[in-house]
This record gives structure tokens, sequence and C-alpha cells, in this order.
């Protein structure tokens, strides 16, 4: 049997509440852990992402991240 995808590198990260709600669901679906989910979509991450939508959401975000930090 062939060996799971083998993590090499491991890095703190925070999340918002609502950001790690929704990779918990998303690895939950895939059959993934959240180690896996994040390395599934940054290796993929051109092809899972509309660079439109991306670059409006983003901004959104950058424009209320200083109020949800408090």
């Amino acid at each position: 049997m062939p060996k799971r995808l083998r993590l090499t590198r491991r890095f703190p990260v925070a999340m918002t509440e609502d950001g790690y709600r929704r990779l918990k669901k998303f690895s939950a679906e895939a059959g993934l852990d959240e180690g896996e989910a994040l390395s599934f979509l940054f290796e993929n991450f051109n092809s899972v992402m509309d660079h439109d939508n991306l670059t409006t959401r983003l901004r959104l975000f950058n424009a209320e991240l200083d109020s949800r930090k408090r």
C-alpha cells in the first residue's frame, strides 16, 4: 500500500474561527487531515481559485482586518 503524503514542513498558523471551521469541514469532506487539506489547496491554488473572485475577496478581507483583530 502506498504511503500517504509525507508532510515535511510545519509552521505555526493563526486562523480566524470561521477559517478554521471551514478548513475542518473541507478536510472532513475530502477525507484529509487539516495539514493535507492545506497542502492540497496550495499545491493546486491556481486551479481551485477564481482570480477575479479571489482579488475581490482579498480586498474585502483586508479592509475589515483591523476591526476583526479587536
